[in-house]
């Protein structure tokens, strides 16, 4: 196992970038791990800490920004924990090597999808500049606060959207990270939802993720409490530091975020592979 410090600053940097581009710092914690010879068994529980950590420390701000839509990302979240079960209770059956292969390949699937969509789909309207920034009570729909004014939007292809959040669940539960780099994306690209919304969204509910996985790995005894307690300091610091960035950019430039993380962890992956 590698020094405390170290994992306490590896936590902090990873988790920073996944609050800001909604991904999950643990997509990109887990193989560094890995590569620095951590076992895979000790490596997949103290992803899903670092994510726990960086979730909560993020969603605090994000929370008071309007950004995130309760209803949907427990919507979503419901059959993500249906996958993650599935994840964690199988884990030991898929090679090291596939599941790299796998998630680099829905990484760099994710990046191309995003890169590729030019301006914002999601524009300001004068009606709603009186608005309220968050979610419509009883709809999949709301408003947030841009830059340049305040944008209405509404989820639209629910089933798919639930149908491929089940699916970052079992990547969670097989792999130890947030699912956060499918989420944002699927919620983004595939449900029409602001790429702010769907990055706050998306960590706001990693850690409700991450504790159903870390229920299963702390039944198998796979949790060191010295290194676990690392990684969730940093985490917490890196969580709220990428959170209070990322409310000040641009959507575009989330966006731009998040498609250069995406391909980032695709490469890693392929690497640790």
């Amino acid at each position: 196992m590698l020094p405390l410090p170290a994992l306490a600053g590896l936590a902090a940097a990873t988790s920073g970038l996944g609050a800001l581009g909604g991904i999950g710092g643990a997509v990109v914690l887990v193989p560094v791990l890995v590569l620095l010879g951590v076992e895979p068994t000790q490596a997949a529980p103290l992803g899903l800490l670092a994510v726990a950590a960086g979730s909560m420390a993020a969603s605090s701000r994000q929370l008071d920004e309007g950004l995130v839509h309760h209803r949907l990302g427990i919507t979503l979240e419901i059959a993500a924990s249906v996958g993650i079960l599935a994840g964690a209770l199988l884990a030991d059956a898929l090679s090291a090597v596939a599941l790299s292969r796998v998630l680099a390949v829905i990484a760099l699937v994710a990046a191309v999808a995003g890169g590729r969509r030019k301006g914002m789909r999601n524009l300001p309207s004068a009606p709603f500049v009186e608005d309220v920034a968050g979610e419509w009570p009883g709809t999949l729909g709301g408003a947030y606060v841009s830059s340049v004014g305040v944008v209405p939007y509404t989820a639209r292809r629910v089933p798919l959207g639930l149908l491929a959040t089940t699916g970052a669940g079992l990547v969670s539960g097989l792999a130890g990270v947030g699912g956060g780099f499918i989420k944002t994306p699927v919620m983004s690209e595939l449900m029409h939802v602001p790429v702010k919304v769907a990055a706050a969204t998306a960590t706001f509910t990693s850690s409700i993720t991450a504790a159903t996985g870390l229920a299963i790995f702390a039944a198998q005894g796979r949790i060191e409490i010295a290194a676990g307690a690392a990684v969730v300091s940093g985490g917490l610091v890196g969580g709220f530091a990428g959170a209070a960035v990322q409310t000040r950019l641009r959507p575009e430039l989330v966006r731009r975020v998040v498609t250069i993380l995406l391909v980032v962890v695709g490469v890693v992956l392929l690497v640790t592979a």
